[in-house]
């Protein structure tokens, strides 16, 4: 897990926000810049996904005996604290965390790299991870699965249709 850290908290900020503009120059792509908004914004996004992802950290390593990382998964289904709200929190946060990186910076290239970033992680959890939770934790995950959004939260006050 804590290989993994250097990669999310330096290496992804640094390509997102420090290649970003660079890329965005090269490119010829005017910046997405609204003044002193980008910044405030982009900062309130980011800081509210990094809050998520760490949270969901802590419910994974305290609650669920195990990490983010595949190699040492939960133990234990997770459906509380975040996991209430939707099924991966952490990608949700990952993703709001550095999309306000690129709205704070202004850069196009590196929005563009965070929904590409999004679209994967996506992908591999549809195709690889929700088939393994169901097979680790079988009908408790299925109920669970069924019950809670994949990754944006329902709004308060609402809730999920009958089949």
């Amino acid at each position: 897990m804590f290989l993994a850290s250097p990669v999310f908290l330096v290496a992804l900020p640094l390509l997102v926000a420090g290649a970003g503009p660079r890329l965005d120059r090269r490119l010829g792509l005017p910046p997405a810049t609204i003044g002193p908004v980008n910044r405030i914004l982009g900062g309130l996004v980011s800081a509210a996904g990094f809050s998520l992802a760490f949270w969901t950290i802590d419910a994974q390593l305290t609650r669920g005996r195990g990490t983010p990382l595949p190699m040492l998964p939960t133990q234990e289904l997770l459906s509380e604290g975040p996991f209430r709200h939707c099924r991966n929190p952490m990608t949700l946060g990952a993703i709001l965390a550095y999309l306000g990186m690129a709205v704070a910076v202004g850069t196009k290239a590196g929005t563009v790299v965070v929904l590409v970033l999004a679209a994967s992680l996506v992908v591999y959890l549809k195709t690889f991870e929700e088939g393994e939770l169901a097979e680790r934790f079988g009908k408790g995950y299925l109920a669970y699965k069924r019950d809670t959004p994949f990754m944006i939260p329902r709004l308060p006050g609402t809730q999920r249709s009958a089949p």
